[in-house]
């Protein structure tokens, strides 16, 4: 049997050895490469061409779809660099977006590079726990422990959520272009909460299919919060009430901040256990800063880990801007209904801090309604940049924080509270 195994082998080498060099001319050498460079790909379809499941792409999606896709991500890189717009995560998304679109390479295919990032950490559901571990380190629940009332703004934002819910069904319903399914929708709402981590994690257990499209859209609202609140929060506002001044907060104790994420945690244990991943992890974060005995893992938790998981996700969300997937009537559904939800979410925090100022001697002001979202600290900081438009000595941030860390919570309870229901 050995002796049969050399004989093959060595039949093999001979015949390897015996295939012979064909020369080639220079116009054949050139038309070769010619036939591999992106050019030639963008200009020439492939007809069979498939992605990592199987589907055929189109030859506009391999051609103009492709270009097209790459001036929606120059325009990221534009609103990052030039405007400022959250660059930590518009340029690894756009830059990924650019990857994605690649032709021939296929690094955001199954077995590239951006594939096997997205793969790894966002079809896991791993890198949304570990930025809510550091979104927990860094964040200060002190505005809002010495402010209880402005959890209401929190929980009033999330009203998005519920609403997109109902609209994505309703799509479905009535039009021939959609086909969301219950939990699809559900996972469709939760980008009203401008929360790009929870969005990723619900999206991983009731929608998988649209886990790409719904992280693309959750991360571009949130990057895009100094486009689209102003304008809402100035059309539900009058003068007047952005200027009113808020009075200073008391200073909250050591022991309340320790307290607080222990409670948090036991009460989400208690309660709804479905939202511990997400709560547990921002918990445990938060503990870590607020103890002030282990220095160095908060340091890392703020700084080293959640840099280099925002340059991965950012990247891998990215890939999910491949023209095959984002041109497409699901995709481009989930990107006006994740604005829609983004948008009532505004308007629910701004409207419940109006209602809230009916009723109390000690008027809020409305502005900070805005960041109920969980956009942390981007809405907190536009709502802070509005009031000083109107009254430049009238800080609102620390004011502002108190429902935008709220707001963070209301998204995870949100989460859990329809992953209980629809999972």
């Amino acid at each position: 049997m050995l002796g049969v195994t050399v004989n093959a082998t060595s039949s093999t080498s001979s015949d390897n050895t015996s295939v012979e060099y064909k020369e080639k001319s220079m116009s054949e050498l050139f038309s070769s490469f010619y036939s591999s460079t992106g050019i030639y790909a963008l200009l020439n379809p492939d007809e069979n061409l498939k992605d990592e499941k199987g589907v055929k792409i189109s030859n506009f999606n391999q051609s103009f779809g492709r270009i097209i896709m790459f001036f929606v991500c120059f325009l990221l890189l534009y609103l990052a660099v030039v405007k400022g717009f959250e660059p930590l995560l518009l340029i690894p998304i756009g830059f990924g977006g650019i990857l994605a679109n690649i032709p021939i390479a296929m690094i955001a295919g199954a077995d590239g590079f951006l594939g096997i990032i997205y793969s790894f950490g966002i079809e896991t559901g791993l890198f949304p726990l570990i930025i809510f571990m550091g979104v927990g380190a860094m964040t200060d629940f002190g505005p809002l422990l010495a402010n209880p009332k402005t959890a209401l703004l929190g929980g009033a934002a999330q009203f998005g959520i519920f609403a997109t819910l109902v609209g994505a069904l309703a799509l479905s319903q009535y039009t021939s272009l959609f086909s969301f399914s219950l939990s699809d929708a559900a996972a469709i709402g939760i980008i009203g909460g401008a929360d790009g981590p929870t969005a990723i994690f619900l999206a991983s257990r009731l929608a998988p299919d649209l886990l790409g499209a719904i992280a693309v859209a959750a991360y571009s609202y949130m990057a895009l919060v100094p486009i689209i609140q102003p304008p809402i929060m100035r059309a539900l506002t009058t003068q007047a009430e952005r200027k009113i001044k808020m009075t200073q907060l008391r200073e909250v104790s050591k022991r309340e901040k320790i307290i607080f994420p222990i409670t948090l945690l036991m009460l989400c244990v208690l309660i709804l256990p479905d939202a511990t991943p997400l709560i547990g992890a921002l918990c445990f974060g938060n503990l870590v800063r607020e103890s002030g005995v282990v220095q160095r893992l908060n340091d890392t938790l703020q700084n080293a880990l959640i840099n280099i998981v925002t340059i991965f996700l950012g990247l891998a969300v990215g890939s999910k801007l491949a023209a095959e997937k984002f041109l497409v009537p699901n995709t481009l559904g989930i990107i006006v209904l994740g604005l829609v939800a983004f948008s009532i979410g505004t308007a629910s925090g701004i409207i419940m801090a109006k209602i809230m100022n009916k009723f109390s001697k000690t008027k809020l002001n409305p502005l900070i309604g805005a960041a109920g979202v969980s956009a942390v600290p981007m809405a907190a900081r536009v709502a802070n940049k509005e009031g000083i438009k109107e009254d430049k000595t009238n800080i609102l941030l620390m004011h502002a924080m108190g429902p935008n860390v709220a707001g963070v919570v209301g998204s995870a309870v949100a989460a859990g509270v329809l992953l209980s229901i629809f999972k």
